[in-house]
């Protein structure tokens, strides 16, 4: 791995070699991104990588003095393991600087395979816990584990403080409120699975219809939505539907919003996280230049100890409000 820029390495999503190359001009650390096929958690139509689209554009980050980690983070279906496998040694092969997984099977494949590549624990993985974490350290040699979004601050203090590998959490874009890698909700609805098949909220299962004032959202023939002109409405997923209870229509944390952590860059660098996270591969090249820019400016900020100015930010998120998230867990 190439060193970061910065005291806290920049990880940026790229869901085509467009938005890569934006990322890259942007000033990426890492980039991460994955095979256009259901190996990776964002299995979308026009999104993602074949082989020879990874192969050139980690030869553009490794002569831009940039990383590249391609996402195998899925988990593989019963008898389809030659996929996963296929996608593991493809990656390596591509000169990929590190491999983010989920599936012990399939970590312990890598290691066994490929006992010189980097492996990192992708936030599928669900590990929030030293003691899952120093697992993967031991059984597969893991040197970076990517902390779920339930964690407050403390909390990441504390894990960093009692484990032995380093660690990358979420500073922005969509906000899961539910543990990743035991979604369910989604493929219930549409038979398809975010944690297998990659797809949360298939865009051929999604339906908008104007019902007088009203926007209606389906997803799979069920509604999962109402909201009048004036209200955000964010892509319609389950897990931020709204839902009835005592009568009352209500989403279940908090209106469509974005996670936005921006300003907490000084508390995460006191907490030890080494990486920070960008969520976003399904968004355009202009989103992955506007906030990799913007963070950009705010890792190089705190370095040099001058206020961090993210208000751009706010423009590119959900409904144009951010979120500090389980990081200070603002609906208990």
């Amino acid at each position: 791995m190439r060193p970061a820029r910065g005291s806290m390495e920049l990880v940026c999503p790229a869901g085509t070699p467009a938005a890569f190359d934006a990322a890259l001009a942007a000033g990426a650390d890492s980039i991460y991104c994955g095979f256009a096929d259901e190996t990776n958690a964002r299995n979308f139509p026009g999104l993602n990588f074949s082989r020879n689209e990874l192969r050139e554009a980690v030869g553009r980050a490794h002569l831009a003095r940039s990383n590249v980690l391609v996402a195998v983070n899925t988990f593989p279906r019963a008898g389809a393991l030659e996929l996963w496998h296929r996608a593991v040694d493809d990656a390596v092969a591509a000169g990929a600087d590190a491999l983010i997984l989920a599936d012990f099977g399939l970590l312990a494949y890598a290691a066994k395979r490929h006992p010189q590549a980097r492996l990192h624990l992708s936030v599928q993985a669900a590990a929030s816990n030293p003691a899952a974490i120093d697992f993967c350290v031991r059984r597969f040699g893991i040197r970076r584990v990517v902390l779920p979004r339930v964690l407050t601050v403390s909390d990441i203090a504390a894990v960093n403080g009692a484990m032995a590998c380093e660690s990358e959490v979420f500073v922005y874009g969509g906000l899961c409120v539910m543990a990743e890698g035991r979604c369910s909700l989604s493929s219930y609805a549409t038979a398809k699975s975010p944690n297998m098949n990659g797809v949360c909220s298939p865009p051929d299962h999604v339906e908008y219809q104007t019902v007088g004032e009203e926007l209606v959202s389906r997803l799979g023939g069920l509604t999962i939505n109402r909201a009048g002109r004036a209200q955000p409405v964010a892509y319609p997923t389950l897990c931020k539907g709204r839902f009835v209870c005592g009568g009352t229509a209500s989403h279940v944390f908090e209106e469509p919003t974005s996670l936005d952590a921006a300003h907490m860059l000084p508390a995460l660098k006191a907490a030890g996280v080494r990486a920070l996270k960008i969520e976003g591969r399904q968004r355009s090249r202009a989103y992955a230049f506007s906030v990799v820019s913007a963070f950009r400016r705010a890792v190089d900020s705190l370095d040099a100890d001058r206020p961090i100015d993210a208000s751009e930010l706010l423009m590119l998120a959900e409904g144009q409000r951010g979120t500090s998230g389980a990081y200070h867990k603002p609906w208990r």
